[in-house]
């Protein structure tokens, strides 16, 4: 059933013509530089710390590595992120 579902949400997404993160609850991220970091859709957040910050997402966790980390807006949905973003890891399901 949840693979049907999947299918029909893709499908709309398609006909209708609405972005993928709309209809199949993706999270949205937009990142300038490897200095501010932007994700909308996000699930709650996991843990922070200055060097290290984990988000749930649909399907999985966000994972931030870096430095002087500072959330400058947090909401249900959003949330932005400051400081030196070293590497980021989108992990599905499993892999967490």
């Amino acid at each position: 059933m949840r693979h049907l579902k999947k299918k029909l949400n893709e499908w709309t997404s398609q006909v209708i013509d609405l972005p993928p993160d709309v209809t199949l609850d993706l999270p949205r991220m937009t990142m300038i530089g490897n200095q501010i970091l932007m994700i909308e859709n996000h699930r709650g957040l996991l843990h922070f710390s200055s060097e290290h910050l984990k988000l749930a997402i649909h399907n999985g966790v966000l994972e931030l590595q870096g430095s002087e980390f500072i959330i400058r807006a947090i909401s249900t949905a959003e949330i932005s992120i400051e400081g030196r973003i070293d590497e980021l890891k989108y992990l599905m399901n499993g892999n967490r």
